[in-house]
């Protein structure tokens, strides 16, 4: 999920996997439908991956994600000719990232075999929340009381989702939360190598790395897949591209804190398409717990655009 950077005059700055750049503000309507477009493909890709956790292992499944998304990253950067992009000012960085966003696949992908693509989804939006916690611990910075008392709603939020102690508690709902940590850890480790590389160096050391690395996992959880599985996988692929793209032109049009509270619309299509392709809607826990860590999100969101806001009139 895309995180507010620091802005200055015309410029806009944001974060694409963390990933600071800055560009020119132009329509921030556009970048607001950009990144709702973005969500819809995440949203697609969510249903995908679940309907081939009914027959895959969740590492298959990720290196047919992964690979797909390096034939189409790969020769985009080869198009450019700038052959720059393929090396890291801080490679080991960029490998603890790239573990963090590949564990993040595999226990997303994992947890979509059990649980409905709503609930799995909701969950996982707590990822903002634990980035902010994380960025406290490992990087050291300040947190008011007042993003403290949001990511505490937003953890009783997936509590309500979740339900411990009840017997409607599954103990596969702690995999989209693993997930969730294991995403939230690899966007830290963004952080803190941030401005080293260009955005485009971490698709490409994300998407190489995941295939290859997944690639050494495979032979021991390789299962035939059919030819409609294939088809799937690739489509799979390309939509998780496609949104990722979307994000990246999304934010050019627009201040992150403006455009990246938008994203939780992907709650709505996961429920929608869930329904449709399982049948599966989400009961009034799932919707009432993803309404309150949406509710989280956005004040957080909101809190950071009042920081940013304050620490550039003291600049």
């Amino acid at each position: 999920m895309p995180v507010v950077s620091k802005s200055a005059a015309s410029e806009t700055s944001f974060r694409i996997a963390d990933q600071p750049i800055h560009v020119q503000a132009h329509s921030p309507v556009r970048g607001i439908l950009l990144l709702v477009a973005s969500t819809v493909f995440f949203a697609f890709c969510d249903v995908i991956t679940k309907s081939l956790a009914a027959t895959l292992p969740a590492v298959e499944i990720a290196w047919i994600r992964y690979t797909t998304f390096s034939c189409i990253v790969v020769p985009m950067i080869l198009l450019t000719g700038d052959r720059t992009l393929f090396r890291s000012k801080r490679p080991g960085l960029q490998v603890l990232r790239s573990l963090g966003v590949i564990g993040s696949t595999l226990f997303f992908a994992q947890g979509l075999r059990f649980l409905p693509v709503a609930e799995s989804t909701a969950i996982y939006f707590i990822s903002p929340i634990l980035i902010m916690a994380m960025s406290i611990l490992f990087l050291g910075e300040t947190v008011g009381w007042r993003r403290w008392l949001a990511a505490l709603v937003g953890l009783s939020g997936v509590l309500v989702v979740i339900r411990p102690g009840t017997d409607a508690f599954q103990a596969t709902a702690l995999l989209p939360l693993l997930g969730a940590t294991s995403w939230a850890a690899g966007a830290v480790v963004t952080r803190k190598m941030s401005g080293s590389d260009q955005p485009l160096t971490t698709l490409a050391y994300t998407a190489v790395l995941g295939c290859l690395g997944l690639s050494a996992l495979l032979p021991f959880n390789w299962v035939a897949p059919t030819g409609r599985e294939i088809g799937l996988g690739i489509l799979m692929g390309l939509f998780f591209s496609i949104g990722q793209w979307l994000v990246v032109f999304a934010y050019r049009h627009g201040n992150a804190s403006v455009i990246a509270p938008f994203s939780y619309v992907q709650l709505i299509w996961a429920g929608v398409l869930g329904y449709l392709a399982f049948s599966a809607f989400p009961d009034s826990w799932t919707i009432a717990g993803a309404c309150i860590i949406a509710a989280s999100g956005l004040y957080t969101a909101y809190r950071e655009r009042v920081r940013l806001l304050q620490a550039r009139g003291g600049a």
